[in-house]
């Protein structure tokens, strides 16, 4: 499969080891079962089975997952695990027995740390089992190496020499590698990119070490993966000196830190949400707004003639392109070309154009853009496709804009970026929007637009 023959919104998977990728998605299912039948033996035991004894297990496990003891891990040590699976049990306990009016005495306490202890046996035999089946490539992730330096190459030695890590490497990426070092594992001198090179190797798990690519365009190159199920380490600079700590975010291999990279939150399943709240709060303002939308509609006839919708060509989600929509604004211009022009002076607006602009009344049409899905509420805003292509060869990071719908408002807009300001830092509001996005904060940047437009400062 080529990467190129990627549809728009298609997650790409590599056709390799489908067991291992199985095992790995469903490891941590393995470890939580086995902590919640660990948990009810063992109190059903010592105190008879009972909602009380149901209710513990399940904050148990809630608090498990909350603190990321069941997230998916290359280093697996029930040792490090135990202080907080200690405390969850027994922070369970004393709940339940609380809530349920129970008395906590010497024997109820013995059985909530013989719980707590049998917990910790059990996840430890559950490690054993794991690495035994790594170590005996029952389960072995196919693993990229970006960067085939020496940093690369000490990383993969350490692979094939440690199985019990679940890690097979399969190949490097690096369009320039180190010359002289004998490597142990192919180059993909063949793939003309990271993703290409993914699909290429059949990779589940991308580690970026240090090669010839620059940290600039590994940004790059990297958001360009969003498309590929993969998971993405990286090797943080001055790793000797790197104390890895008890992040979620950070592992390990035979003492090299790895950062995870989190999937971006427009592949996470919460971005369906977005979605649902885009149409669910456009219907209702296309609603409430109707008796506006008449009177606007009124004022640009009578103020610029027939033809009240202004329709103009914009780039969207993956570099698509759809027709925005909105209300007149402006006389015709013959010598303005608003495709290649980036503004104009204001002359030729109308005193009506010009009111409907302060409060931003003049793109209430773009709710249909939102309605058919072109756009979202909140996004990068959208351009004309002349100044895409001009400020991507200026601003390359301008085109990870793209990765996400086109949006009536933006938080590069509520941050002030509008008219004639810097692209660049307009791409870097837009990419950090994307990268950290979440529902609260298209409700946050929702509020901030609706204050701006009453105060008559307008959103676009």
């Amino acid at each position: 499969m080529s990467i190129q023959n990627v549809t728009p919104h298609e997650t790409v998977t590599p056709e390799g080891s489908r067991a291992s990728r199985l095992f790995h998605r469903r490891s941590s299912r393995y470890v939580l079962a086995a902590d919640a039948v660990v948990l009810l033996v063992v109190l059903t035991v010592g105190a008879g089975f009972d909602a009380a004894v149901v209710a513990t297990t399940t904050g148990a496990i809630a608090v498990f997952a909350a603190i990321g003891l069941h997230r998916p891990r290359l280093t697996l040590s029930a040792l490090d695990d135990a202080g907080p699976l200690v405390a969850g049990v027994l922070s369970a306990f004393v709940v339940s027995t609380v809530a349920f009016g129970r008395s906590f005495d010497g024997d109820s306490a013995l059985v909530a740390v013989a719980a707590a202890l049998a917990v910790v046996a059990g996840r430890a035999m559950t490690y054993w089992v794991v690495r035994g089946a790594r170590r005996r490539r029952l389960v072995a992730h196919r693993t990229l190496v970006v960067g085939a330096g020496f940093t690369g190459l000490e990383l993969t030695e350490l692979l094939l020499d440690h199985p019990e890590y679940g890690l097979e490497p399969v190949g490097y990426f690096d369009p320039a590698p180190v010359p002289g070092i004998d490597h142990p594992i192919p180059v993909l001198r063949e793939s003309s990119s990271i993703a290409e090179a993914i699909v290429d190797a059949e990779a589940d798990v991308v580690i970026v070490a240090f090669g010839s690519v620059s940290e600039r365009e590994l940004v790059g190159v990297l958001r360009a993966c969003d498309r590929v199920r993969a998971e993405i380490f990286v090797i943080p600079r001055l790793y000797e000196m790197f104390h890895p700590g008890r992040s979620r975010d950070i592992d390990s291999i035979w003492g090299i830190p790895l950062v995870r990279l989190r999937r971006a939150s427009h592949r996470s399943p919460a971005w369906m949400l977005k979605r649902a709240f885009d149409l669910v709060v456009a219907t209702a303002a296309g609603v409430v707004l109707l008796p506006v939308v008449a009177v606007v509609a009124v004022a640009a006839r009578l103020s610029l003639g027939p033809g009240i919708i202004f329709r103009q060509e914009r780039v969207g989600i993956d570099g698509r392109r759809f027709e925005i929509l909105k209300f007149r604004t402006m006389r015709s211009v013959d010598e303005y070309d608003p495709t290649t022009e980036w503004s104009t002076d204001g002359a030729h607006l109308t005193r009506t154009g010009a009111f409907l602009r302060r409060f931003s009344l003049d793109e209430i049409p773009q709710l249909w853009n939102v309605l058919r899905g072109d756009m979202s509420l909140v996004g990068p805003r959208p351009e004309r496709p002349h100044f895409v292509g001009a400020f991507t060869d200026r601003y390359p990071a301008y085109t990870h804009r793209h990765r996400v719908p086109a949006g009536m408002t933006g938080l590069a807009q509520v941050m002030g970026l509008r008219g004639d300001t810097s692209i660049e830092c307009r791409a870097r509001f837009d990419n950090a929007y994307i990268d950290g996005w979440s529902v609260w904060t298209d409700i946050k940047i929702l509020a901030l637009t609706l204050a701006s437009v009453l105060r008559g400062g307008s959103s676009r």
